[in-house]
């Protein structure tokens, strides 16, 4: 069945099909169109212009949306949605003084989660992260990529994974799952971390490739988590079974991840809030996409991603929410693009740009979704009435949407 969407306020990130991220000034560019209508077919874009040219044919269902903005759903493309419990209590920690490093060396942070989660049945976890999930969507998220990372184990992974898998088969969106065992080194690896890297390789991997449950490979290569060395190791191995690397760096320090992710042709580099100028000069000759995390540097109280470096260098930039229970226990991706305008002086323009198109590419979905183009996935958030488009971030504590459609049905 055909769906018609009338006068519309503005259509928001109408672009060709064949452009797949933006980058640089292109990136304070936001194609749309005023007054204009959308129609789709069961889970299809299939026509969209101004009104003056609607074709208001007899079948269609008609919806009038006037004084609403439509765009695309977002793309968030770097999430830990699936994990066990909540952290609260480090969250005080952090307030009375702690920092993210000092509550790592206690066993809290990453160890605390994969403590839990080993302690949690499968189906838990399951109910747990359907529900984040669900949160997720209705704020407008459409395409999203999953970490493990809380197991720490080969059967703690494994058990994320399949949550993982069986999540991608109930939900009809792009769920992109990624093998982050190199998370963290467990207690008992602490004085041999190459055993523990020898478990991910030898039996992990392996294991994971069995049963096809990832699409991507990461590792934290951050000072005091995983070397430059010992990442490079690991995704070599990934790649041997297909996996892409995506990987986590420069989060607390800069010591030559993003160089070796490139080497590697990464997808994407996230967190990035420490950057040097030899790190954009690497971004520069690649196709890695850039990610940032500003809600996580909200939370965490840490430095932001120099956008405005990054993009003023001709690069592409991508935001995503880092959703998780120990640094960012938000899925808000309105957030997310409030926070970037806000913290990191990012156009509307840019933030849209880079929580849309540019996440659909960070997750490789971007000739499905992240714009609105004919055949694209037929996936928009319909707004409540506003001013102007501007007035999602500007209103950084509110609602701004009234419906999300996802292939075509509103949810």
């Amino acid at each position: 069945m055909k769906t018609i969407f009338i006068n519309i306020k503005e259509l928001i990130q109408v672009r060709d099909n064949s452009i797949l991220k933006v980058s640089g000034k292109e990136m304070s560019l936001l194609p749309t169109i005023k007054n204009a209508y959308l129609i789709i077919e069961n889970e299809h874009i299939i026509d969209f212009g101004e009104m003056t040219n609607c074709p208001l044919v007899d079948g269609l269902n008609l919806i009038d949306v006037k004084g609403k903005y439509i765009l695309p759903t977002w793309c968030d493309s770097h999430t830990h949605i699936v994990y066990a419990g909540t952290r609260e209590q480090e969250f005080v920690d952090r307030i009375n003084g702690l920092s993210y490093e000092e509550i790592a060396n206690k066993g809290g942070g990453i160890l605390n989660s994969a403590k839990l989660l080993n302690e949690t049945s499968e189906d838990n976890i399951y109910i747990q992260s359907k529900n984040r999930l669900d949160e997720v969507i209705s704020l407008g998220t459409n395409a999203i990529e999953i970490k493990s990372g809380y197991g720490l184990t080969v059967d703690g992974e494994l058990k994320m994974l399949r949550v993982i898998k069986r999540l991608a088969s109930e939900y009809n969106i792009p769920i992109k799952a990624t093998f982050l065992g190199a998370h963290a080194f467990p207690l008992e690896y602490k004085t041999n971390q190459q055993a523990y890297i020898n478990l991910i390789i030898h039996e992990m991997l392996p294991k994971i490739s069995n049963e096809k449950l990832a699409d991507y490979i990461d590792v934290f290569c951050e000072t005091g988590y995983f070397s430059v060395e010992q990442t490079e190791q690991i995704i070599t191995a990934g790649k041997t079974f297909g996996l892409i690397p995506k990987i986590h760096v420069n989060q607390f320090t800069a010591i030559g991840g993003i160089k070796a992710c490139i080497k590697h042709n990464a997808l994407s580099v996230d967190h990035l809030e420490i950057v040097t100028t030899e790190d954009i000069e690497a971004l520069k000759n690649s196709n890695t996409m850039p990610v940032a995390l500003p809600s996580c540097s909200y939370f965490l109280s840490i430095p932001y991603t120099p956008a405005r470096s990054l993009i003023e260098a001709g690069l592409p930039l991508a935001l995503a929410t880092d959703f998780n229970p120990g640094s960012t226990p938000s899925g808000n991706m309105s957030f997310v693009v409030a926070t970037a305008c806000i913290k990191m002086k990012m156009t509307p323009e840019e933030a849209i740009n880079a929580a849309t198109i540019n996440g659909a590419y960070a997750m490789g979905v971007s000739e499905t979704h992240g714009t609105i183009s004919p055949g694209k996935n037929a996936s928009f958030i319909v707004t409540k009435e506003l001013p102007s488009y501007y007035q999602i971030p500007y209103s950084f504590g509110s609602n701004c949407i009234e419906s999300v459609y996802i292939n075509g049905q509103k949810v």
